[in-house]
């Protein structure tokens, strides 16, 4: 199982970034960039490829309306080069308030628009000539657009791979079915893996039974908070999940169509999915917060003995988590990466 965490786009990013060989060194496989509507991910990205050596880099994620299907090519190209092979392209649609609210383009078949762009971004890095044109990708103009001087190209350079590891940040339904069948890896988000396989179970599935024996297995990367000791404050600890949860659970879209609420529910939260939603909507953040079941907080992050902390490895693994995505919590993440690294291998 390979070690994964992401870094912060809340401020501070070049202090954290500056760790990260300290992290590689310790046992860190990915670091994944976030990018929301904050500084872009991929001059930081290329920044981490100066820094470091081995640690993959990955985009966790960025939008696939704001830059075009070849310029993401083109920027998967690019990243792997300055890299030497270590670019992982972590795609997502984002939402309407971003997608059209920031950037002033319609949110229109996101699903469409994340699968082809995906093909899009295959064929750049093969240096096929790109003449595409599906349901939300034409590419060229086609007639009676434009100028009507645009001609298929492709890609000048030779990239270092042919092929980058495309993953995808999917949630519901068809779009899950999607990313089971064509891209390289699953970022979910809420993971509990106890209860998992009863949210996503059969959409996971049914993609799976569709994807091309020319791709390698679906990776799924997954985890939370981690801190490994004899004396914590666990519950203390497991507190700090409350805010962000309610923040998904409870304020993230509108009260009708919340797909965060929809998946709590779907764990068996409905009565506190419900609460949550409705303190949270009220103006009541922090009631909200307190109403996050602790079985949640603890069945999504690692805080504990080593010995716990192993039993919560295995419990990931068994719900087909690959990539352990964590944040270390205390004064010394390189250290925390360590053990959990001697853990994992051991696991």
């Amino acid at each position: 199982m390979k070690l994964s965490m992401a870094l912060s786009y809340a401020g501070g990013f070049k202090e954290t970034a500056n760790q990260v060989a300290d992290l590689e060194k310790a046992g860190l496989d990915i670091i994944w960039v976030a990018e929301a509507y904050t500084f872009d991910a991929v001059s930081q990205m290329g920044y981490l490829a100066a820094k470091t050596e081995t640690i993959q880099i990955g985009s966790g994620i960025v939008n696939v309306y704001s830059r075009t299907p070849t310029l993401l090519g083109m920027t998967a190209a690019g990243l792997d080069y300055v890299s030497g092979g270590r670019c992982i392209l972590g795609l997502g649609a984002s939402g309407p308030q971003v997608i059209e609210g920031f950037h002033g383009i319609p949110y229109e078949k996101p699903m469409a628009r994340i699968k082809e762009t995906i093909e899009v971004v295959r064929r750049v890095l093969r240096r096929e000539v790109i003449d595409f044109h599906g349901q939300s990708v034409d590419i060229p103009l086609p007639a009676g657009q434009g100028t009507g001087l645009g001609k298929p190209l492709k890609l000048i350079n030779h990239p270092v791979r042919s092929a980058v590891p495309l993953w995808w940040a999917s949630l519901m339904g068809l779009s899950v079915q999607a990313t089971a069948e064509v891209a390289d890896g699953w970022l979910p988000i809420l993971f509990e893996p106890e209860r998992a396989k009863q949210v996503w179970g059969d959409d996971l599935a049914k993609g799976l039974a569709k994807r091309s024996a020319d791709l390698a297995p679906l990776e799924i990367s997954a985890g939370g908070m981690v801190a490994i000791g004899d004396d914590l404050d666990v519950d203390k600890i497991r507190d700090m999940g409350r805010p962000g949860t309610a923040l998904y659970v409870g304020g993230m879209g509108a009260r009708d169509k919340n797909f965060y609420n929809t998946i709590f529910r779907r764990y068996g939260y409905e009565a506190e999915a419900k609460e949550i939603q409705d303190l949270y909507l009220d103006g009541k953040k922090q009631e909200a917060a307190a109403a996050v079941p602790a079985t949640f907080l603890e069945r999504t992050s690692l805080v504990g003995p080593a010995g716990y902390i192993k039993d919560r490895v295995a419990a990931y693994k068994d719900a087909g988590v690959t990539v352990l995505s964590v944040s270390p919590i205390g004064g010394d993440p390189v250290k925390t990466i360590s053990l959990l690294r001697e853990i994992v291998d051991e696991a």
